[in-house]
């Protein structure tokens, strides 16, 4: 992760003293159960909380201890110690490392997914917005790059609110998952400390009990989670990449806001290119990246090893402050979005009536022609408006072979493009309800 690609609510997640306080909070809620039980006296759990709850962790020397020790949880507990006194010695009874950090990596990637799930209605609400108000604004659809047949503006925006809509309910159900907490000592047993001291720290972190974590926190759930925000990172640049072919000088139906003041090249001051979509391409990549190590740290060494940590340790904050980045970035660009109708009608009738040669194979079908007879008349008819010899209702009234089987008039009924926006509604209601 580098500030530039990071927002401060999410980066704080990551923080070290954040960090440092979930642990503290996970030690304290287990000291305040073990009390309950009679395991360590209730002064201590008193006093664990009375020094530690307002403390501000020094994240140095934290790192000078773990130096020499080698251990990131057992320099924690020397420098909370440090804080709290003799008490101290009753912190992390029964307890072992994996009890704190998965628990905590559980957290964090739960308040993560609810600062993601922020950003994804920002993006849902833009689409729904400017899906609206270009419902009926008709555009050529594109196969293969090409032009293929009518579509609207709207039900482009639509397929995309939709794409999110899904992501959305994955990240909900990969929130869920991944919201458990492991308090259950060496191997997963609890024979040092009771399972009731688990069930009392997920419920005051807001988690649910893993029900078995053989110590550490299966990692199929993380690797959910990973892929859950690998999809929505392959819609962002999927949204991204139609911007910038609609952004294309020769097409240029859409276009980014470009600033006043801006500048798009250091050589050549005409430039206005689509850097936001770009740069959530590359984004994209940077945040799917994390979904392959994810699930190969599914495998673990019997009931623990440590090769998912380092792992973890990079694509959790990397992952989540990017995507969380490019969703605000991608709202911004929709928001903001120069839509071109004018051009978007001048391109639909660049090829001089093509789009609608379906209907005309369609209508010959219907009125009697073979459908190996109706391509090559409509395909003989087509290929001289492609290379720009004439419009393809001309060539298709002067055919005396297509004249058998349509007449002009009907032939003119065939070019009309509310022909193709007659279900819109249809397919809003379905998406918008």
């Amino acid at each position: 992760m580098i500030p530039r690609y990071a927002r401060p609510e999410m980066t704080a997640i990551w923080d070290p003293q954040t960090k440092y306080k979930i642990w503290f909070e996970i030690e304290a809620h287990a000291a305040d159960r073990m009390a309950e039980l009679g395991i360590i006296p209730a002064a201590a759990a008193c006093t664990i909380w009375d020094k530690g709850r307002d403390a501000q962790f020094d994240v140095e020397r934290i790192d000078e201890i773990e130096r020499e020790v080698k251990h990131d949880v057992i320099a924690f507990l020397t420098h909370l110690a440090e804080i709290i006194g003799d008490e101290a010695r009753f912190v992390h009874q029964g307890m072992t490392s994996s009890d704190v950090l998965d628990t905590t990596l559980s957290v964090q990637l739960m308040r993560s997914a609810d600062i993601l799930l922020a950003g994804m209605d920002r993006v849902l609400a833009a689409l729904k917005k400017r899906a609206i108000e270009h419902k009926m604004t008709v555009c050529v659809g594109r196969s293969h790059g090409i032009h293929a047949e009518p579509v609207t503006f709207g039900l482009k925006l639509a397929s995309f609110y939709a794409e999110f809509e899904r992501g959305k309910k994955r990240l909900l159900a990969a929130r869920e998952e991944i919201a458990v907490c492991a308090i259950s000592g060496a191997v997963g047993t609890f024979a040092n400390i009771d399972p009731s001291v688990e069930a009392h720290v997920a419920d005051k972190m807001g988690l649910r009990v893993e029900p078995v974590s053989s110590q550490v926190i299966p990692r199929d759930r993380h690797a959910a989670f990973f892929a859950a925000l690998g999809l929505i990172a392959s819609s962002v640049e999927r949204l991204a990449v139609e911007i910038r072919h609609l952004q294309r000088t020769e097409v240029l139906e859409v276009e980014e806001f470009f600033a006043k003041g801006q500048k798009g090249s250091s050589a050549m001051p005409h430039k206005r290119n689509p850097i936001l979509t770009e740069n959530l391409t590359g984004l994209a990549r940077l945040v799917r990246m994390a979904v392959i190590p994810a699930m190969e740290n599914v495998a673990l060494w019997h009931e623990r090893d440590i090769s998912h940590s380092s792992v973890e340790r990079a694509i959790a904050p990397d992952s989540t402050i990017h995507l969380d980045f490019a969703l605000h970035r991608l709202a911004g660009v929709i928001e903001n979005l120069l839509i071109y109708p004018d051009r978007m009608q001048k391109n639909l009738n660049a090829l001089h009536g093509l789009v609608h040669s379906q209907r005309v194979l369609l209508a010959l079908t219907q009125a009697g022609a073979s459908r190996e007879d109706g391509y090559r008349l409509v395909q003989r008819n087509a290929m001289p408006a492609w290379r720009g010899e004439g419009l393809f209702l001309d060539n298709l009234k002067s055919d005396a072979d297509v004249s058998k089987f349509l007449s002009a008039s009907e032939l003119d009924e065939l070019f009309d493009l509310a022909y193709h926006t007659k279900h819109v509604d249809t397919i809003f209601t379905r998406v918008f309800g």
